[in-house]
């Protein structure tokens, strides 16, 4: 399923967003909050989830409390350049630049920005679309989805345009999506988003998720599709990684 007026566009480059930087309690792990933006050799820009809602701007220590957050753990940095604008403003852009929004999944670090993307049609994939509302985070739903929203819903492996697959990759949620973008230099990347958050659940296992077999087996497909393509890998929120990634403004070409 091409999208129309993508069809000329290619993959040119894959810029890494760093919305905020979070500590989990139980383990003490620090783990950045991660989406992603692309750029097409024709000019055009692939925003790819949002992060946290702008109201942790205002109080993060209410905004925690008041979604049970901070039973899970501590934002520990989150400033205006870690929300969308601040991430697109490094490289000269504005919300109103971008041309396409993907949201990998409907978690409270993932979706927080979406309301303020609404005048560009999101791709999402078809099983996470017909919850009633995003999931958001441990029982709580305070978002709605957006009705004036042009909604493209996928379902399965689907070719964006040249350069650009999602992956259905269900497990973490419903409709779980992962990214495999070809690029010019690098090669292949594939991009799990929290289909796998570390490399380490493949021996682990993915205690806590949606459907944890389901989880697992996709993980897998992942990493044999990584294997098979000779991919660079992202993962959702690798501590060991996080440090090491090329982000906005340095990209992957």
């Amino acid at each position: 399923m091409l999208i129309e007026s993508f069809r000329n566009s290619k993959v040119a480059k894959l810029y890494v967003m760093d919305y905020g930087l979070f500590q989990v309690h139980s383990n003490g792990r620090i783990i950045g909050i991660t989406g992603s933006l692309i750029e097409t050799d024709d000019g055009k820009w692939v925003l790819v989830d949002t992060g946290f809602a702008p109201k942790y701007l205002v109080d993060r220590e209410k905004s925690s409390h008041e979604d049970k957050l901070d039973e899970f753990g501590t934002i520990l940095e989150l400033g205006p350049e870690n929300m969308p604008a601040g991430q697109l403003a490094r490289i000269g852009l504005t919300p109103d630049d971008i041309d396409l929004q993907i949201l990998t999944h409907t978690h409270i670090d993932h979706i927080g920005g979406i309301e303020n993307f609404t005048h560009v049609p999101m791709v999402v994939n078809r099983a996470e679309r017909a919850l009633d509302k995003p999931l958001y985070w441990h029982g709580r739903h305070p978002f709605d989805w957006p009705e004036d929203q042009d909604y493209i819903e996928v379902e399965g492996d689907v070719e964006l345009f040249p350069g650009l697959t999602l992956l259905e990759t269900p497990g973490h949620t419903p409709g779980q999506m992962s990214l495999l973008v070809d690029l010019p230099e690098t090669g292949v990347v594939i991009v799990t988003s929290d289909t796998i958050s570390r490399p380490e659940e493949l021996e682990e296992g993915f205690a806590g998720y949606w459907r944890e077999e389901l989880a697992e087996k996709h993980a897998h497909r992942l990493m044999a599709l990584a294997q098979e393509r000779d991919a660079f890998v992202i993962f959702g929120h690798c501590p060991k990684q996080w440090p090491t990634l090329k982000k906005i403004p340095e990209y992957y070409g």
